[in-house]
């Protein structure tokens, strides 16, 4: 009985030595390997940013396998583009990355040695943009003032003043701004107690007996100049 077992393994084996076939286990490798290829990149949430300025910085990752794609791979690639605040990656298996892209935006347009540029909401510098440019965006003007305009904006957005309001930032180097609005008047700030003077100054623009002056100065502490 013994004996007869041994034949029938000797022909199994034998049978699996004449049929077994390297290339076809490779053919069946390749198989599973290409169904995990990234083949697709979908992107959500952008509104600024173009979607082929996006695909092109990713080229690379075509073709890879998406079980071994890490995300520094992805976002690295994509730090250089303007506007980008963040990005969120997933993975829709078998093929495909979903990129969610989170966008600064432009608060205003920078005036500096004759020319233009867009300051977003992250104190970025960017090129000026026609296509992106907005009139309702205010200008900004001084030296230095790309360096100090977006703590001075959220505090102005922190103390709820009318930004809408704003025609024209300006910023001198001893640390303060002036405001001009829409109406022409100009508001000048001091360089500390920064919070309490944008305070006083909103309580003023609401007081219908400082609608005509031309001029409100809030640069000494306790007073109120105005022209």
């Amino acid at each position: 009985m013994k004996k007869f077992y041994k034949i029938v393994v000797l022909l199994i084996a034998l049978t699996f030595l004449t049929t077994y076939s390297p290339s076809g286990l490779n053919i069946i490798k390749q198989k599973e390997n290409s169904i995990f290829k990234i083949k697709n990149i979908e992107i959500v949430n952008n509104k600024i940013i173009h979607k082929n300025e996006i695909e092109k910085k990713l080229l690379q990752i075509y073709k890879k396998n998406i079980f071994f794609i890490q995300e520094e791979d992805i976002k690295k690639p994509l730090k250089s583009i303007n506007f980008l605040k963040e990005i969120e990656v997933k993975k829709k298996y078998p093929d495909t990355i979903i990129l969610k892209i989170y966008e600064t935006k432009p608060v205003a347009i920078l005036f500096k040695k004759n020319n233009k540029f867009l300051l977003d909401s992250m104190s970025n510098v960017i090129i000026f943009d026609e296509s992106l440019y907005d009139n309702s965006l205010p200008n900004v003007f001084g030296e230095g003032a790309e360096y100090n305009f977006i703590h001075f904006f959220n505090k102005l957005t922190e103390n709820n003043f009318p930004n809408q309001s704003i025609k024209n930032f300006y910023y001198f180097q001893i640390g303060r701004w002036d405001l001009e609005l829409l109406n022409n008047q100009l508001i000048k700030y001091p360089a500390n107690e920064i919070n309490n003077a944008i305070q006083q100054s909103i309580q003023l623009l609401n007081r219908k007996d400082f609608k005509n002056y031309n001029v409100i100065d809030l640069r000494v502490h306790g007073k109120i100049v105005v022209e």
